[in-house]
């Protein structure tokens, strides 16, 4: 029987750094968090702010999140067991419920920033296409305001066609 160096010697575990808590646990990943939060050299100080949706198997839960440097506030929630209040009784884990988790959000959301009136949204669904007004389309009209704009963090889950978030 040949001999085997041993590789995971006591030098090896001298130098060895555990990996963070989250990313051990598989909760987190850092790279895609690292890019979501990283805020451009241009735009010192102004918050950018993260839709988090992450889905349970009993809940859809959407937060719009603000990273700081001693830890992440939530600004807004809205959670899928809230939906019976509205009219949806069942299926709150399921593709409609988190399109509808995700227009409470936003509702909410507006609310808060005092947009709710300037963006109100279809009052029918016809399918009609309606785009709204981004930064891009300025007319250098300075009492006009923007829609609120996140970037979409759905942590680990894949995203596919037909995916719940």
């Amino acid at each position: 029987m040949p001999f085997v160096k041993v590789v995971k010697n006591k030098a090896y575990f001298k130098r060895f750094q555990v990996k963070y808590r989250r990313r051990r646990e598989g909760k987190t990943d850092y790279q895609a968090r690292r890019q979501m939060v990283l805020q451009d050299k241009t735009k010192f100080g102004t918050p950018k702010y993260r839709l988090v949706v992450r889905i349970t198997n009993r809940d859809i839960i959407a937060q719009v999140v603000l990273a700081k440097v001693v830890g992440d506030e939530v600004v807004m929630a809205a959670y899928s067991h809230e939906l019976p209040q509205f009219g949806i009784e069942h299926g709150l884990t399921n593709y409609a419920a988190a399109y509808a988790t995700g227009l409470l959000l936003a509702r909410r959301m507006l609310t808060k920033l005092g947009l709710a009136g300037k963006f109100e949204g279809a009052k029918e669904a016809d399918g009609s296409y309606s785009a709204v007004r981004t930064k891009s389309d300025d007319q250098g009209d300075d009492e006009a305001r923007f829609p609120f704009k996140a970037i979409l963090d759905v942590g680990l889950a894949r995203t596919t066609t037909g995916a719940r978030v």
